[in-house]
């Protein structure tokens, strides 16, 4: 066992797809953690790669390439490996032919669309960090009808209950009956950040569909599958490598790959 150099032990089982770093720190904190043998309780060590690691007494694996998935997630399923309700979870409903994979972020019960999964700990961080700056859109269904004023305080950056958000940009798309269409883009994400911001201005949200996170976008996916992002897409975005990538239908529980469709040009 080594203290230098190296990396953390929470960065090396995050990276190895083990946990997120803060699921690690716990793990180590429970004593389920030994590296030579040894049990460890603190997450303030370095390894090497030649430290032998347990996680619960399974020996750590060799660490896959880094990979990056779509996920079109459907209403009605939680953002959670388990669910102290009993309720379907995301990870309930994926392809029995995916890794070991995290959320990047979470969407909320009755919220769907784009979910970023990851079998790498350090893209999962790395992508959830408020300094990526990496926008998030989403279309938005609410109850009212709305004028561009409503959201003024909502452009500037709302605070409530003493929580600050980050100025949204809100466009209103079309009036629908008694509901209306808009589009929210936001910079980090918190907690039903949309929800209880259009709840602020009397406009309660009855349908919620994240369309993209940073380069990647929902497009044609449809509800249950995943797709995996292609190297060159890791490359340009962020400077990984990843093997092949192709559509997974989480329905049939069977990967298949499918050609990507063309974009249509916009003059």
């Amino acid at each position: 066992m080594t203290d230098f150099p190296g990396n953390r032990i929470a960065k090396t089982l995050a990276r190895h797809g083990v946990a997120s770093r803060r699921e690690a720190e716990r793990l180590i904190a429970a004593g389920k953690v030994t590296v030579n043998g040894k049990v460890i309780d603190t997450p303030a060590l370095n390894v090497q790669d030649s430290d032998k690691i347990t996680v619960n007494g399974v020996p750590l694996k060799d660490r896959e390439e880094p990979r990056l998935w779509l996920y079109h997630k459907p209403s009605g399923l939680v953002t959670t490996t388990k669910d102290d309700k009993g309720r379907p979870t995301v990870f309930d409903n994926l392809p029995d032919t995916l890794p070991r994979v995290v959320s990047v972020g979470r969407l909320d019960l009755n919220s769907e669309g784009l979910l970023l999964l990851t079998n790498d700990g350090e893209i999962k961080r790395r992508l959830e960090l408020p300094s990526t700056g990496w926008t998030r859109k989403y279309r938005v269904r609410v109850h009212g009808a709305p004028t561009d004023e409503m959201f003024a305080s909502l452009r500037l950056g709302l605070t409530l209950d003493g929580e600050k958000f980050r100025p949204m940009i809100v466009n209103i798309d079309r009036q629908q009956g008694r509901n209306a269409w808009v589009t929210v883009s936001i910079k980090e994400g918190k907690n039903r950040e949309i929800r209880r911001a259009m709840e602020a201005v009397n406009l309660p949200v009855n349908r919620l569909i994240r369309v993209s996170y940073g380069p990647f976008r929902l497009e044609t996916l449809k509800p249950g599958a995943v797709e995996e992002v292609r190297p060159k897409v890791l490359r340009d975005q962020l400077g990984l490598e990843a093997p092949q990538g192709g559509k997974i239908d989480a329905t049939s529980q069977k990967a298949e790959t499918r050609r990507k469709p063309k974009r249509r040009r916009t003059k």
